[in-house]
């Protein structure tokens, strides 16, 4: 199995599986993650979480730091846009560059963002597809 295949597509590809579902229906992307996140009104000190409570900068802000702080909640709005009827949703990761985080400080986290971003995107993607069926993909953000 490349790194590219995935089984939920009975060994297609990713691209496979998603270039044959774009010819059978209109496909429908997620929508505004970062006013979901806004909607959630989380503090600075959730911003921090327990792995940056002693942080020499404010976090308040760093929505994509949140996929470290609270992933369960980035895990929440992905699959709330699933069940809601994207086929798509786009990673928590806009703003995981090493320029964007440089504005925390936080420019040696850009890897594990992007890694763990895209693993709570697919984790939502299983769990849709566990209550209703249908398969769901993972697109990844870049800012």
């Amino acid at each position: 199995m490349t790194s590219t295949q995935d089984n939920r597509f009975g060994g297609k590809t990713a691209l496979q599986a998603l270039t044959e579902a774009a010819r059978e229906k209109i496909l429908v992307l997620d929508g505004a993650m970062g006013t979901m996140i806004q909607q959630r009104k989380f503090s600075e000190e959730a911003f921090r979480g327990e792995r940056f409570a002693d942080w020499p900068r404010d976090l308040r802000g760093n929505n994509d730091l949140l996929i470290l702080t609270q992933p369960d909640a980035i895990r929440e709005i992905h699959l709330a846009y699933f069940q809601a009827g994207a086929d798509i949703v786009e990673t928590n990761t806009f703003s995981c560059t090493t320029i964007a985080q440089a504005d925390y400080g936080m420019e040696s986290l850009a890897r594990e963002l992007n890694v763990q971003g895209a693993r709570l995107a697919m984790e939502a993607a299983i769990e849709a597809e566990k209550r209703d069926g249908k398969k769901r993909f993972v697109a990844g953000a870049m800012g």
